[in-house]
Parts: C-alpha cells; sequence; structure tokens
C-alpha cells in the first residue's frame, strides 16, 4: 500500500523543496517506487529535476481540478524509479478556481486513489502557507515530514502549523501522523547550529529524525544543473545526508506496519 508524505512548512526557505527532491531520488536508489507531486506554485522542484520537462504541459494544476486522468500528469524523471507531477504557473490560481467547488479539500485524495498500487511512496512538495494547496495535500496524507533550519527563529510558526495538522485530524483527516522533524542547514562550526539541535530534541524528543541535513555547497548547486543531489556528487555529504534520511523512513515504515 502506498505511503503518501507531504513535506511542509509556512516558513520558506527551509530545504522543503530540496528535502522533497533529494528523499524522493533517494529512495528511488533504494528501490522503492516514487512519485513527486509538485504542488508549489513556484515549481522549483519541477525546476531542479533534469528530465526534459516542459513547464506547459499538464500538472499538478489539473490534477486539483480532477480535469484530467492523473496517470495522463505523470512524467519519468532522469533518476531511477522516480516520477514526477510538475507544477506550472497556472497553480498560482488553483486556490481561487477551487474555492466555489463542492469538497474542495479532497481533490487530491480523491485523484491518488488511482495510484494506492502503483507506488511505495507519494511525496508531495507544499506550498509555504497553510492554504488550499496545502490542506488538499494533508488530507490526501498518510504524514507529514516537516523540515526546520537550524538557525535564528527555526520554530517560528511551527505552533501554528501543528495546530494546523490537529484541526486537519479533527475534520478532514483523523489518520494523518507527523512522519518527523527534519533538521536542516546543519553547520557543526556555529554555536546557533547546535543550540537549535539541542532544543529542538528537547521539545519534540522521538519526533525529530535522527539524520540530519548537513549545510553543503553540492547540495546547494545540484538544482542549477536540474540534477539531485545523487545524480550531481554521489559522494558529497547532502548524497549522504538523504540516503541516510530514506533508509530511515523505510526503517520506520518497516516498523509501523507490523
Amino acid at each position: 500500500m502506498v505511503k503518501i508524505i507531504s513535506i511542509a512548512n509556512q516558513k520558506g526557505g527551509v530545504g522543503k523543496t530540496t528535502t522533497s527532491v533529494n528523499l524522493a531520488a533517494a529512495l528511488g536508489i533504494l528501490e522503492k517506487s516514487i512519485l513527486l507531486i509538485d504542488a508549489d506554485p513556484q515549481a522549483n522542484a519541477t525546476s531542479g529535476i533534469s528530465s526534459g520537462l516542459d513547464k506547459k504541459e499538464i500538472g499538478t494544476y489539473d490534477v486539483l481540478l480532477n480535469a484530467k486522468n492523473i496517470n495522463e500528469t505523470i512524467k519519468k524523471t532522469s533518476s531511477p524509479n522516480f516520477d514526477i507531477i510538475q507544477a506550472n504557473i497556472d497553480l498560482v490560481a488553483i486556490e481561487i478556481e477551487l474555492v466555489n467547488k463542492s469538497n474542495r479539500e479532497f481533490m487530491l485524495k480523491k485523484a491518488l486513489k488511482k495510484l494506492s498500487k502503483k507506488y511505495d511512496y507519494i511525496l508531495i512538495d507544499c506550498p509555504p502557507s497553510l492554504g488550499l494547496i496545502t490542506l488538499n495535500a494533508f488530507t490526501a496524507s498518510n504524514s507529514i515530514l516537516i523540515p526546520i533550519q537550524c538557525e535564528y527563529f527555526a520554530l517560528e510558526g511551527l505552533g501554528k502549523l501543528l495546530n494546523t495538522i490537529k484541526s486537519v485530524q479533527k475534520i478532514h483527516n483523523n489518520n494523518l501522523n507527523i512522519e518527523g522533524l527534519l533538521l536542516t542547514m546543519y553547520d557543526s562550526r556555529l554555536r546557533l547550529s547546535n543550540q537549535v539541535v539541542e532544543e529542538v530534541k528537547k521539545h519534540f524528543g522521538k519526533m525529530v529524525f535522527k539524520t540530519v541535513i548537513q549545510r553543503n555547497v553540492r547540495l546547494s548547486e545540484a538544482p542549477s544543473f536540474g540534477e539531485n543531489i545523487i545524480e550531481y556528487d554521489a559522494t558529497s555529504k547532502g548524497s549522504q545526508n538523504y540516503l541516510s534520511l530514506a533508509q530511515e523512513i523505510i526503517k520506520k515504515n518497516k516498523v509501523s506496519k507490523k
């Protein structure tokens, strides 16, 4: 059965899209079949993948409107076992177009039912806001992975996000869980980075992934070449970090299924 994970944080610049793309690639390398849904109107996940994608083609916008069969919107990437539903500029208008539709919070969930046996994991790269696109993602998901950068104001807005998750659990999806909190942009040389790691682990304990994503120049460079970190530099720290995270998620989900 497919596991659907939203990657979300209402705060921008926390490594959300970096995590979406590179976790998907890492899970694919570990022989899991992966679909990444780019649900962010900025379309950075789409831009950061080298697969000859044409941004004018159908994608997440059409899925949310239930205007197309979801299978028609899926594109293969150059990375093994890794498909994508891309975003384009039309997605900016989707919240206005959905507002008068009945069951508007369930459009993505309805579309994803057709893929329940096709993939091991579906990852959703959410926009940095708590609007209707994010609500659709949460309603369709089994769990949420929350990236938190190891910098000042790291926990800013996290309380609001956790309250939103509680509301979704009560009203739209009582099976929604938190997959984990992922610490990103960690620099061991900085006292602040170490303080943030300590603080997050003290507050959230076992909810925090053991894997920490370190600051890595190669990780920042990869999207400009349209590649994930494993394609760009498989020996880099960034690649090792995301393979470690993928292994942690696979192990966690094996345990939770027993």
